[in-house]
């Protein structure tokens, strides 16, 4: 806790704003991979990742669900045939 209040009591905008578009693109990087793997549930990933980032393991049960989409599907097909 005294590293975040000794980051935040320092005046280094710059850095703050960089460390936060760096969190923000940690907690999205699901939806992000989701645009490429698994474009048909992107809006319910991109829903899913909000209260996910307050947890470790839904956010990686997220991120498995984005980055699985198109082997569901590829599996499945095979398996009609």
């Amino acid at each position: 806790m005294e590293f975040i209040e000794k980051i935040l009591a320092q005046e280094n905008y710059a850095f703050m704003v960089l460390l936060a578009i760096g969190v923000l693109i940690i907690w999205f990087l699901p939806a992000m991979l989701a645009l490429i793997f698994n474009r048909k549930h992107f809006k319910l990933i991109l829903l899913a990742c909000i209260p996910a980032g307050l947890s470790f393991i839904a956010w990686g049960g997220v991120m498995v669900w984005a980055t699985t989409g198109k082997v569901v599907d590829k599996y499945s097909n095979k398996a009609k045939k």
